[in-house]
């Protein structure tokens, strides 16, 4: 997870946007689903068409993904601001994400109509996060390990929207800058769920 350790570096920034949800009567939870929204928006974007016949609708999703992952950032500081963090918000927030999570690997896949790849890429990802909740739930606690962290995936996401947009017909090996995005996110992100599963089944035994 190489841009969660840049996370002081990014609240710094934080102060103007959390005045701002403060002062138009944002409830941190609001912010939450705002933050989705933008996702599902983005997901949409994605979606509606390939990156060659619609580069517009890549830049506009690659612009919802950034906005998605601010206001991640954005709710969290607000609760502690406003005093109301709570375990209910941090599990709304975290189920939002998910949901983000699927709208945005679908989208992706739906655009190159590539569903296989996002099926790979959605169980990847969401393998990843449940065996960090289920090895909490056993006890071992909360496991956040791994090479790609929702905040570098969601940059990975934003980029190469853009690097589609900009050059619709680049190819790597074959396989367009979606595919291949969607491939790293399904190796990846099984790979970690097996790496989290082997260490606590390690603790465990």
């Amino acid at each position: 997870m190489t841009l969660d350790r840049f996370r002081p570096l990014a609240n710094r920034g934080l102060g103007p946007f959390v005045r701002l949800a403060d002062a138009v009567g944002l409830s941190p939870d609001g912010v939450s689903v705002v933050a989705f929204g933008c996702a599902v928006a983005a997901g949409v974007a994605f979606g509606l068409d390939s990156p060659a016949a619609a580069p517009w609708l890549y830049v506009l999703g690659a612009a919802l993904v950034f906005a998605n992952g601010w206001l991640d950032l954005v709710d969290g500081a607000l609760a502690r601001e406003q005093g109301v963090a709570s375990s209910g918000g941090d599990m709304l927030d975290h189920v939002l994400d998910r949901y983000a999570d699927i709208a945005l690997l679908v989208g992706l896949a739906a655009g190159i109509d590539s569903y296989g790849l996002g099926l790979a890429a959605v169980t990847g990802v969401l393998m990843t996060s449940y065996m960090g909740t289920q090895i909490q739930a056993v006890g071992v606690g909360r496991e956040y390990g791994g090479l790609l962290g929702r905040a570098d995936r969601l940059v990975l996401v934003g980029v190469v929207g853009v690097v589609a947009a900009a050059v619709p017909g680049a190819l790597v090996a074959g396989y367009g800058v979606v595919a291949l995005l969607l491939v790293l996110f399904a190796v990846v992100g099984h790979v970690t769920a097996l790496q989290r599963f082997r260490g606590a089944w390690s603790d465990l035994r």
